[in-house]
């Protein structure tokens, strides 16, 4: 039996006969391990050496879903399926990549609308149900625009009814009816399938840096949790739950050392790159327009209540209410982890840490619900002094990170000041022309 003669039972639902699937690559050893791989399963089979091929193949007939390498002479796959994307939007979007390519992957997102990205070498288990998936997507799309147009067709044929029928009023109405209940089966499906999709790119972080485990899933819940512990709607603590867990997508092409290195132990290099992160995460989702509100709290989730955060500087209230629940919850966990300070904190230190950046570091409210969410921990209160450059000692502690105007950390918390740091600050602010506000312990 071949793959057209397969039953359609075999098939994704929405499609009337065996799917049609592209592959294209240079590598005709690629070409050949793709094609066993697929040859049990009821699809159509074409391949292509290169992306003017694939072009021509298109033109020439429908395709259902085109997998595409990477690295390929003369059209790389992100600008095969750039033009795919524009010609024929409904030919679903698969790119081929090496782990060295995460950049080019993006740009394909971005600009090839892709549906997944799968690294090489793949594997022939998870390739094959990226490949059911998409289809089924594709089925589910078809059979949406099936199940729409056949509403409309039945309004129009109800229009024309004479009112005093009744009974054929009343059996369009359930006809209509069941076919309003396939498309929110169908759509829910969808919204699952996005879910998934969010919850896949929430790990491709984590794949990179192992020690990050889980570290996006529970800043995630703990966002989710403040935004309900405060009261607010059911869209925006959605956008926050999708922003936790996609919080630290811009750092896809961090070095590997950079990870679990906290920024205070950073050089000036490395904190340059760090601070981009939120812009790059931010980036990534803003050709998205569902995913808008959602990249406005990613680039502001490293923002401070008091103005010392970045990218953008933003004090108080302009920070968005997500970004701000997101800081906290992301400090949270990520004190456990050792991402604040070189120490890894306790649970109950790292709430402490929490709690005592109330008005400065986190806006007071979110601070408050995080307490109530859960538990006040008995605080040992900071009694400190506000001091200029030139009124400093040797052997001073500082009670707060000190921050450059410009939202650099200079130094930690609980730093101790010498003859050195001391001369660097003034110099510092004899540079500036503009004193600094330091905070030490009384």
């Amino acid at each position: 039996m071949t793959s057209q003669d397969s039953p359609p039972s075999a098939w994704p639902a929405g499609f009337a006969q065996a799917p049609k699937i592209l592959l294209v690559d240079d590598e005709p050893n690629v070409l050949s391990a793709l094609r066993r791989l697929l040859r049990p399963l009821a699809y159509q089979v074409q391949v292509a050496s290169g992306g003017a091929e694939a072009l021509a193949i298109l033109e020439a007939e429908a395709i259902d879903l085109i997998v595409s390498d990477m690295r390929m002479p003369g059209m790389n796959g992100a600008e095969l399926l750039a033009q795919v994307r524009q010609r024929w939007p409904g030919t679903l979007r698969i790119l081929l990549t090496g782990y060295a390519d995460v950049s080019s992957a993006i740009a394909a997102i971005n600009e090839g609308g892709i549906y997944r990205y799968v690294a090489k070498p793949w594997d022939d288990d998870d390739l094959c149900r990226i490949l059911q998936q998409a289809l089924e997507l594709s089925g589910l799309q078809r059979e949406k625009q099936r199940l729409e147009a056949l509403t409309a067709e039945q309004n129009l044929a109800l229009r024309e009814l004479n009112a005093t029928l009744e009974d054929k009023v009343r059996i369009r109405t359930e006809e209509l009816h069941i076919a309003n209940q396939e498309i929110s089966l169908a759509m829910e499906k969808l919204k699952k399938t996005f879910f998934t999709s969010v919850q896949v790119l929430s790990n491709l972080i984590e794949m990179r840096a192992p020690a990050l485990a889980g570290h996006s899933r529970r800043v995630a819940d703990i966002a989710r949790k403040l935004a309900e512990k405060m009261g607010l709607g059911a869209d925006l603590t959605h956008e926050i739950l999708l922003a936790g867990l996609l919080h630290d997508i811009g750092k896809i092409g961090y070095p590997d050392l950079l990870f679990s290195k906290p920024m205070n132990k950073m050089n000036g290099e490395e904190a340059a790159l760090a601070r981009k992160h939120p812009l790059n995460g931010a980036a990534a989702l803003m050709s998205m327009p569902d995913m808008r509100g959602v990249a406005e709290i990613i680039r502001s989730h490293h923002e401070r209540w008091d103005g010392q955060g970045f990218p953008d500087s933003l004090a108080g209230e302009k920070i968005p209410l997500g970004a701000r629940i997101l800081a906290l919850a992301n400090d949270y966990d990520g004190a456990q982890l050792g991402l604040v300070s070189a120490k890894r904190m306790t649970v109950e230190e790292a709430k402490l840490y929490v709690l005592e950046g109330r008005k400065f570091r986190y806006d007071p409210a979110v601070a408050d619900a995080f307490g109530e969410l859960i538990g006040r921990v008995p605080r040992k209160p900071i009694l400190e002094r506000r001091l200029s450059g030139q009124e400093l000692e040797c052997g001073m502690v500082l009670a707060r990170d000190l921050y450059s105007p410009d939202g650099m950390l200079l130094l930690a918390t609980e730093y101790v000041l010498d003859e050195l740091l001391i001369k660097q600050i003034r110099d510092y602010e004899s540079a500036m022309e503009r004193h600094l506000v330091v905070c030490v312990r009384t």
